[in-house]
Parts: C-alpha cells; structure tokens; sequence
C-alpha cells in the first residue's frame, strides 16, 4: 500500500514541499546484511562477523551504509505510488549521508519530504528525501535526496 498515490503531473507538482508520511518498520536482519555482503564483496568484519563486531565499537554488527541506502528504492516505492506512467527512471542523487550506525536487530523505516518537482521536457524530475529512521535513535541511519524522472502518458 502506498502512502500517496498520483495519477497526473499536475498532483506531482502540487507535492513540492510535502511530506510523505512514513513506511511500516523493517528489521535489519542479518541475514540481510550477509546477502549483502555476498553480492558486494564487501565482508568486513564489523559487518558479517558477530563475535568480533561484539567486541568492537558498535557492540555488534552493523548494516553496511550502502546496504541502508538501497533500501531508500523500497521505501520510496511505499512511499509514493504513481500511476499513468509512460515510464520513470532512478536519475542520481544529490546528498546522502550516514549519521548513525544500523546495528543488526534494529528496526528501520523511510520517511519521505518532497523537496522539489520540477518540468525537464516532457517529464517531471522529483526530488525526494528519504530519511531513513532508526527506531529509538535520534539520529537517521541515512538521508539520502533522491531524484527521479517520470514521463506520464
């Protein structure tokens, strides 16, 4: 279930400086971050081996920031639901940033800001900040300033 759900351009630009709400928690499992690491290449310790990373400066494992950043696509796409679509593409982003670290165990969700929508030709690009909550923590595990580019019919 998407949290706003727009049919035409004319709704997309009226989002410029709304906030999306938030996506349900998701728990950092893992076996997630493991999976991660395989399709990555990236096994450092503090991530996949939990005796070590026990013993280390996070008292436990820790979700690879670019793991915690990937998962900004899901939650955008519960985030926002847009229909009548010729096409939308991922364009880049602007800013991201990984305040806190993501320990194994925690829960995480998106909470979505519309910063800008703007028309580039035929399309509008969008630029939406995911923050990316951690449940109990002050701090975001990741902020990131997405930006897509949607061509509606």
């Amino acid at each position: 279930m998407k949290n706003v759900v727009i049919t035409n351009p004319e709704e997309l630009l009226s989002l410029e400086g709304k906030t999306l709400g938030t996506t349900p928690w998701l728990t950092m499992t893992q076996q997630r971050i493991n999976l991660f690491a395989e399709a990555t290449n990236d096994h450092q310790w503090i991530h996949v081996d939990p005796e070590k990373a026990a013993a280390g400066p996070f008292g436990a494992c820790i979700a690879h920031g670019y793991l915690t950043l990937s998962l900004a696509s899901d939650f955008l796409d519960q985030l926002i639901g847009i229909e009548n679509l010729a096409m939308g593409v991922n364009y880049g982003c602007n800013k991201i940033r990984f305040p806190a670290p993501v320990p194994v165990g925690s829960q995480i969700r998106g909470k979505g800001d519309v910063i800008s929508v703007e028309k580039i030709g035929d399309s509008l690009q969008a630029c939406i900040r995911v923050t990316i909550e951690i449940e109990g923590s002050e701090r975001p595990g990741c902020v990131v300033d997405t930006i897509s580019r949607y061509s509606f019919n």
